[in-house]
């Protein structure tokens, strides 16, 4: 099976170990990873600005680069490039005028109106591949390490583009008991993190990100499930609980080589908890 994917701009430098461990087990599920040509940065974050068009161009310039190269579908892994790719998607789909708009103003790209499926890696794995495929695949089941899914602010919102409704959470759930972990519920998974605030009110996401470490503590998770980039930077600097990208839970119940995983880059110690357990 052959997919197209977009990796983002921090999948390449500080989320390299989102991206290998995500790449290496797709390739251990029996997927050919074509990492989409000439792709650009999404923007980071979609702009809600009415009139603010021209931020729109660059993850509808990467949708233009999935058809043009003759996909239907793209997968992405990072929660900020899903939300600001599929919301994008969505606009070509349903505004006319935005999308000539848009069309006309990048006159030397093919015309494009929303053709393209964007799709979480979750969603692909659950829909294209399948939880029985993953669970057939699994080498060391992740048995009793207790996990809390954590979906931060873009994979539920808004619900035009949400992986599932928001409060669900089942998605991640059903990923972590098809790799042998127990799912934790816990009143945090849905909250802010704190994002980008980082850079100018530290404070704020430290409290932002203890509240969330603290309710995942006190409903008995081990660790965190993520997969966002910045979600993984501020909350994995309160060690109560480790924070791993969801990929990399993925890879080590798959039975690849740790350093697929790149663990050195966590904020934390992610990779300490899954040795003490004998997974790694």
């Amino acid at each position: 099976m052959k997919i197209k994917y977009y990796p983002g701009c921090t999948l390449k430098y500080k989320a390299k170990n989102l991206e290998d461990s995500a790449v290496a087990s797709l390739e251990a599920l029996g997927c050919e990873v074509e990492e989409i040509e000439r792709w650009n940065c999404c923007g980071a974050v979609y702009s809600l600005a009415e009139d603010d068009l021209i931020h729109k161009v660059a993850p509808v310039r990467d949708l233009i680069r999935v058809k043009e190269q003759g996909g239907d579908k793209v997968v992405t892994i990072c929660s900020m490039c899903y939300n600001t790719l599929a919301r994008a998607n969505l606009m070509m789909k349903e505004d006319e005028e935005k999308r000539d708009t848009i069309n006309r103003f990048m006159d030397e790209e093919i015309d494009y109106a929303g053709e393209v499926e964007v799709l979480h890696l979750l969603t692909f794995l659950r829909d294209e591949i399948g939880w029985d495929k993953v669970k057939e695949k699994v080498k060391k089941p992740l048995t009793d390490l207790k996990v809390a899914p954590y979906y931060g602010c873009t994979l539920q919102r808004p619900e035009e583009v949400g992986i599932e409704p928001l409060g669900s959470f089942e998605l991640m759930s059903g990923f972590l008991e098809a790799i042998g972990a127990i799912p934790v519920d816990f009143p945090g998974a849905a909250m802010c993190c704190g994002s980008y605030q980082v850079l100018g009110n530290a404070e704020a996401v430290q409290d932002a990100a203890g509240k969330i470490i603290s309710t995942a503590q006190t409903a008995g998770a081990e660790a965190l499930a993520a997969s966002c980039p910045l979600c993984e930077y501020n909350l994995g600097k309160e060690q109560d609980v480790q924070i791993f990208y969801f990929t990399q839970l993925l890879a080590a119940a798959l039975g690849l080589d740790a350093e697929v995983s790149r663990f050195e880059l966590n904020t934390g110690n992610a990779g300490e908890l899954l040795k003490r357990k004998n997974f790694l």
